[in-house]
């Protein structure tokens, strides 16, 4: 899901496997048996809107992503996606279940969002969503600490820690908007290989901001800045593995 910024759809899938892991888990606590229709909002590419498919079989499945590229990669698989922004969603009346998977930590007023939603939604009607909450990691300090530098200060706004809620305070929220709410943290560690995968991996989503800011030349000398901050700080071992600590948030609430 865009917010001003470009997203590239080939380097977002380079992680595929394991951006899409906390996709499934989330799914597997929704029970909906048999929704009349299912929205994937923040579809992205489309490459796990056919899951929504599989899963419920019978539903009408809606697709909508605010970013031009995004959708488009979406219609070159088939999926009929259609470009909106979160901002000016609501439920309808026949959306049993909506999916929002890795898209609300960058619109900063979700929260309000959510109650939204979550007072929109048909009795029985199942909100799922994922954010990471990883705002804290040396992934993402890293950049901070290195966008604060003289030579890049002032160029690109980053987010913080407080980009997202805890599981708590989304839970509270909910929970006071009259849904049934189950909210839960997971920490994945990614095994990656490779030159620079962190790097490469928060190229496609943490480091969106500072492309778009940045010239081209601009680019690279902040990419080769950063690197080596993230070979020390998520060292390659002997094997040629990666370690990387992922925090993510979940939250499936009922009407």
């Amino acid at each position: 899901m865009s917010t001003g910024v470009g997203w590239d759809p080939a380097v977002y899938l380079t992680f595929d496997d394991d951006r899409s892991r906390p996709f499934y888990d989330l799914l597997a606590r929704i029970g909906a048996d048999a929704p009349r229709r299912v929205v994937d909002l923040g579809c992205g590419p489309g490459h796990l809107t056919g899951v929504l498919s599989a899963r419920w079989p019978g539903a009408e499945v809606a697709a909508l992503d605010s970013s031009p590229d995004m959708v488009a990669d979406a219609r070159a698989r088939g999926i009929a996606a259609e470009q909106a922004d979160v901002r000016d969603w609501s439920p309808g009346e026949r959306d049993d279940v909506v999916v929002c998977n890795a898209v609300l930590q960058w619109v900063p007023e979700h929260p309000e969002l959510l109650v939204r939603w979550v007072r929109a939604l048909n009795p029985g009607a199942w909100f799922g969503m994922q954010v990471p909450g990883n705002f804290g990691a040396q992934s993402h300090a890293l950049v901070r600490e290195l966008a604060a530098r003289e030579r890049w200060r002032g160029r690109v706004t980053l987010r913080h820690e407080d980009a997202v809620l805890s599981p708590e305070r989304y839970a509270e929220s909910l929970a006071a908007a009259g849904a049934s709410v189950d909210a839960w943290e997971t920490s994945y560690l990614h095994r990656l290989t490779g030159p620079d995968p962190v790097l490469n991996w928060i190229t496609g989503t943490a480091l969106r901001p500072v492309r778009a800011a940045l010239s081209d030349p601009e680019w690279e000398e902040f990419r080769a800045e950063l690197a080596p901050r993230l070979r020390a700080a998520y060292p390659e071992r002997a094997d040629g593995t990666t370690w990387f600590p992922f925090r993510r948030i979940f939250v499936v609430a009922r009407g």
